[in-house]
């Protein structure tokens, strides 16, 4: 047995996460287990979709947090890392000036990337072996700047698309009707389609959002569990959801916001379950690192 340690870092719009996962190879086999996860809720959106820019105190924050997470990497002693950006970085004015501090002061190396690649690092997650062959299946990532949609046929992806209706540009007004509305009409000819749709759902609100539920069995939510999640959420002011629902701080206001795009998705795809795999773009940053490791194995 070979035990092999990976390490991502995801920096949203909301949150800038480190996933440390073991990959355990045994007889021909690898196992990916999840080791611990680390985040720090910036939130680097409040800034890009309302000024533009990121501002020095956040930048000052970023880097603290990268440098923290440097030394989190060289005790863990990973085998290899990657770090990656999504809208709030890519938008910025300034997201490529921060990239080469940040690489200043702690050498780690941030890419940008766009809806295409985030999608991809989805898609690597192997998300296919929980899909029926009878059914069309959406995988929904929404995030604080974005929203992440792949359309899977036959367990096969046949679609995908970004799109800039995300948790923290809803709370910062940053979304149109017309944002929405380009959503719903991507979603037209799946709706059409006589298959079953299901989703697949990703991001930390919606796990949050199965276990506000009250089930027990937290691998799938039904439309009308999620509606009352919702109008549970509505009930209570930001404060209420921190003091009555045991919110944290930095969920307690975007989790509504996650809660009416996953219902609006549904509605519009005619979905009636969602399934939670507890995986995202982490996951998916590892498999790729792990993939890379055994091309450069087998080379040598």
């Amino acid at each position: 047995m070979n035990v092999l340690k990976f390490a991502a870092i995801d920096i949203g719009s909301n949150a800038i996460r480190l996933l440390f996962m073991n990959v355990i190879e045994e007889n021909g086999n690898a196992l990916f287990k999840k080791s611990s996860l680390v985040r720090v809720p910036i939130r680097l959106g409040n800034d890009t979709f309302v000024k533009g820019k990121i501002s020095s105190a956040k930048i000052e924050k970023l880097q603290k947090t990268m440098l923290a997470f440097k030394y989190l990497m060289e005790v863990h002693e990973v085998t290899a890392y990657r770090a990656c950006a999504t809208s709030a970085m890519r938008e910025a004015s300034n997201g490529l000036n921060i990239v080469l501090q940040v690489k200043e002061l702690s050498g780690i190396n941030i890419e940008i990337i766009d809806g295409k690649q985030e999608a991809e690092f989805i898609n690597l997650n192997k998300i296919a072996e929980k899909m029926r062959g009878d059914a069309h299946y959406l995988y929904v990532d929404v995030g604080g700047g974005s929203t992440e949609v792949t359309v899977f046929n036959h367990k096969e992806p046949i679609g995908s698309k970004s799109f800039d209706v995300g948790t923290v540009r809803l709370l910062n007004n940053r979304v149109s009707e017309n944002d929405f509305k380009e959503i719903e009409e991507w979603l037209t000819p799946i709706r059409l389609d006589d298959k079953e749709v299901v989703l697949i759902g990703s991001g930390g609100n919606i796990n949050k959002i199965v276990k506000l539920s009250g089930k027990k069995a937290k691998q799938q939510l039904l439309l009308n569990e999620l509606v009352k999640v919702d109008t549970l959420l509505h009930k209570y002011s930001s404060e209420d959801r921190i003091k009555i629902l045991g919110l944290n701080t930095d969920r307690a206001d975007v989790i509504i916001h996650a809660s009416d795009i996953f219902l609006k998705i549904m509605r519009w795809s005619g979905a009636k379950r969602i399934i939670i795999p507890t995986i995202g773009v982490s996951d998916g940053i590892v498999h790729q690192l792990y993939a890379d490791y055994k091309k450069q194995h087998i080379a040598k």
